[in-house]
């Protein structure tokens, strides 16, 4: 009897220890620990965790690697997370390797993805820490939304109100409905295009014109663009100037004549101040340009007396045909 009793209590051991070992066999695959596997541990420190907890998986260029041994809080500002790395990996994972905290699938656990970086650097190896990348934040993204939501709702409903301002407005309506609007427009197109093609010419004409002158064309090229110009002028300048000074000289010595000839006047010398003052004087240049001016009547009268005169009749009649030839002649070219 009491060794029955001691085989059962053997089963009862035996069935007791098989049981927690099953228990935590299925446990480790749940947490998908490697039990049988070699790992290594490294490190990398987030500012925020995101939900991530021990036993999430770890994954390489999207294949599993290892897994999440344990999150340690080192202050508030750093999360140590510490990871368990499959051995066959230390000759694919470079220490340049970028960490980041992901979800396997949209609402599933989080995962860490280890991603290559691009350039040379050394094999990882057990203890390093690796460098993280900021991931995208799910509640961050759904507040974004939310947001983007509230602010397409504004939109919608001043588009809406916009909307039925535009079907009450009948001025809007009665100028959509008029038929000589699209002729007006047609045309008001054809007058901007018209100007448009003027304007182009204009500046094609303008811009040849600047050519020209550049190039030394025209008058006003000719004026730019000579270098002997700049020094004709400036010698015109010189000569001016000199011209001036001498006028300027000039002026100077004629008034002091005139105020000396002024002075001869007032004072009775010379012969200026005899004829402007003698009396006798002016009387006899009188008498003699009345004696002139006789002479010169009869001397007419003579000359008269001739042009009747038979030896010289002819020749003054020729010259009065000629003399009325040339006036006939004149007054018809104007």
């Amino acid at each position: 009897m009491a060794t029955k009793s001691f085989s059962n209590l053997k089963l009862g051991i035996f069935v007791l220890a098989a049981l927690t070992f099953l228990i935590l066999l299925l446990y480790m695959i749940g947490k998908n620990k490697n039990i049988f596997g070699a790992t290594f541990a490294v490190k990398a420190h987030f500012g925020n965790v995101q939900g991530l907890t021990p036993g999430n998986n770890v994954r390489y260029a999207g294949i599993q690697v290892g897994t999440v041994k344990k999150i340690t809080i080192l202050n508030d500002e750093q999360i140590e997370v510490e990871l368990l790395i499959e051995n066959k990996m230390k000759q694919y994972i470079r220490k340049n390797a970028k960490v980041t905290i992901a979800t396997d699938g949209l609402m599933g656990n989080k995962v860490l993805n280890i991603t290559p970086a691009p350039g040379d650097a050394d094999l990882i190896s057990p203890g390093d820490v690796l460098v993280t990348q900021p991931s995208v934040d799910m509640n961050g993204m759904v507040n974004t939304l939310s947001g983007t939501n509230d602010d397409l709702a504004v939109v919608a409903a001043e588009l809406k109100g916009a909307l039925l301002r535009i079907n009450n407005s009948p001025a809007l309506w009665a100028l959509l409905a008029d038929s000589s609007l699209s002729r007006n427009v047609s045309a008001s197109m054809v007058n901007i295009r018209a100007a448009a093609a003027k304007a182009n010419t204009m500046l094609t004409d303008l811009d040849n014109m600047v050519l020209d002158v550049k190039s030394g064309k025209g008058s006003l090229g000719a004026i730019l663009t000579d270098t002997s110009f700049a020094e004709n002028l400036n010698e015109a300048i010189v000569r001016i100037k000199q011209v001036a000074v001498q006028a300027d000289t000039l002026a100077k010595e004629l008034s002091l004549v005139a105020n000396g000839i002024k002075h001869d006047i007032n004072d009775g010398k010379g012969a200026v101040n005899a004829l402007l003052k003698d009396s006798a004087i002016v009387k006899s240049i009188t008498v003699s340009l009345d004696n002139i001016q006789q002479s010169t009547q009869h001397f007419n009268e003579v000359m008269e007396g001739m042009k009747h005169s038979f030896l010289v009749r002819g020749y003054f009649r020729k010259l009065e045909r000629k003399q009325a030839k040339e006036a006939l002649q004149k007054s018809q070219a104007d």
